[in-house]
Formats: C-alpha cells, structure tokens, sequence
C-alpha cells in the first residue's frame, strides 16, 4: 500500500506499507481528498515526536467496518469525514465529557495512530460524520480545520462590539477570519502577503500588512493563527490590557525563548483552541457561510506527497490537496 511515512524528521513515500485491517467498531476508509495542514509541517520538525503514516484532513468512503452490524449499514459504501481523536470513553476526562482531551487519546496521524495519507486507514466508527449529499469533496476535506476555527466561537463570550485581530493569513488565519467575521464584532485579517489577504476582499473582511500595523495593544481579542513562535509575541504588543488572545498556533519545540511577562503585568487572558464542532463546520458548508475553494493552491496526487509537503511551504501558497 503507498503511503507518507514519517521517520524520524523525513517523510517518504512507502509502496510497502502494510494494509490496515479494521478492529471491531473501526472503518475501512479510501480517501478521497487529502489536505495537509500546518501541523504537518510541524511534526516534520520533531512536533509530538510522531512516526508513522501523516495527515488528519480527509473525505472519504468506508469500504469496510470491522465487526459488522449496524456500523456496517450506516456507513459501508458512503462518504464520511472524521474527528481525529480516538478515545477510551473510560478515563476521568472521558467521562467528565472532555472526550478531546481523553488521557489514553490516539490522534490520527499525530499520536500514536497511522494517518490518512494513505490508500486506506482506520478511524472508528464513532468518530465519523455522513457528508451531506450535495456537498462535493472539495469542500467536505476542510472540514476538520473548518471546525478547529468554529471552535473559537465556543470559548468566547462576546460583550459589545469588541475589536478582534485574527493574526495570521495562511490556510486556518483565512478561515478563522471568514468565521470570525460572523460575531457581532469589527473584525480584521492581518498578515505578510498581499496575494492572501487579497481574498479577504471578496470576503468582506477587513485586511491590513503587519508592517501597516501599529502594534498599540488596543484589540479586544487576537486570534494567532501564525503557526509561528513570534505570532504569540507580536499577538503580545497588540491585545489591550485584559483582552484575550486565543492561541491556535502549534510549532515544535525550540522554536525560541518568549518573554510572558506581558501577560501578568497587562492581565492578559490566554485562551488555548484546538479541535471542533464538525457539525457546524459542514453547516456553515452547505450554508455557503464559509468560502474554502478560493484557499485551494495546488492539487497534487498521494504519490507525490512528500513534494506535496514542500510545496504547502512555499511562497503564496495557501491550501495542498492530495488525491489518491
């Protein structure tokens, strides 16, 4: 089976990788699209110390569920997408209904569980969703990032019209501030690239260059969706004196030394926003609330995936997707 092995800090290409079998309660899943995300790149520079087969983001057919039963009926034959922590339902976490932060958690491809980017792969059936019918692929594999930004929408309460910041214009920053933008809130997009923050413009987003930007700590809430160790200190200078910073970003460890003084003297709130509600994300889909196509940059095939890694690297590029 082909499929983009991380070992070490070097993925490869497989045709050798062996075919999953699906456990009781597991599905058998061909991707159809693949995205690859930021966390990716990460874990390419030692993140979460991951070996194994990378990527999260998908759509795709169950062809198989191990077991049989209902699951099987449900789901054999259609397309689905999926929430990539897979818990024990057991533990303190589970049962206090923080099932995302389950403390014998695998996640696929980041923690101890093969990823998508893979002929086939396993995911168990409780954490699938039915793609609604008239939803194409294309959309359907934003889904998972989709959510991680409507998540941010659960863990602020908005009062007044507060000023937000989502700093950051790459594949989650455009996201969040197309999401963002729906709160009773002024909402602006800020990043480094022209090209990018040009789509905020079809969007109806307000949009400015960092280097435009006067760092006044006047802003309500920033959102850091830099995927940088600096967002955070630059999120820092921008936020005002009891606001609130909700950190998406992710990075490998020794990215540099941050001096979090800043948040005591100026009683600044730090929020930590990872997963979320897929539900609302293929809502908000087939709503037409959310623009995902104008982020697709390149369309590249499973083989060629390691190449597919560099190019989500590059200069102007937003969103990868692999196809089988």
């Amino acid at each position: 089976m082909k499929a983009i092995v991380l070992e070490g800090q070097q993925p490869r290409l497989s045709t050798t990788h062996p075919d999953p079998r699906p456990a009781p309660g597991e599905a058998l899943i061909r991707p159809l699209r693949m995205g690859v995300c930021s966390t990716d790149l990460e874990l390419c520079k030692g993140y979460m110390g991951f070996k194994g087969v990378l990527g999260h983001e998908f759509v795709g057919v169950v062809e198989e569920v191990g077991g049989g039963g209902k699951e099987a009926k449900a789901f054999v034959g259609k397309r689905v997408v999926g929430t990539i922590n897979c818990v024990c339902g057991k533990c303190d976490m589970c049962r206090s209904g923080l099932r995302e932060h389950c403390r014998d958690r695998t996640v696929l491809g980041i923690l101890n569980r093969d990823g998508c980017f893979a002929e086939r792969f396993t995911l168990p059936t409780k954490n699938l969703l039915l793609v609604p019918e008239g939803l194409d692929d294309d959309h359907a594999v934003f889904t998972e990032p989709l959510a991680a930004a409507y998540q941010i929408l659960r863990q602020l309460t908005i009062e007044g019209r507060p000023y937000i910041t989502v700093l950051g214009d790459g594949r989650l920053g455009l996201l969040c501030a197309q999401v963002m933008s729906q709160l009773n809130a002024t909402v602006r997009c800020v990043g480094k690239h022209p090209e990018k923050l040009s789509l905020c413009e079809k969007w109806g987003v307000k949009h400015r260059l960092l280097e435009e930007v006067g760092l006044r700590a006047d802003q309500d809430i920033v959102v850091d969706c830099t995927g940088s160790s600096n967002g955070f200190a630059t999120a820092m200078k921008m936020v005002r004196p009891r606001g609130k910073i909700v950190l998406k970003t992710t990075v490998a460890p020794g990215a540099g030394e941050i001096d979090l003084s800043p948040l005591v003297i100026n009683e600044i709130q730090v929020i930590g926003s990872r997963c979320g509600p897929f539900g609302d994300a293929l809502t908000a889909m087939v709503n037409k609330k959310v623009d995902v196509l104008s982020l697709i940059s390149r369309r590249m095939k499973l083989a060629d995936g390691v190449a597919a890694l560099k190019t989500a690297k590059s200069p102007g590029v937003i969103k990868v997707l692999l196809e089988p």
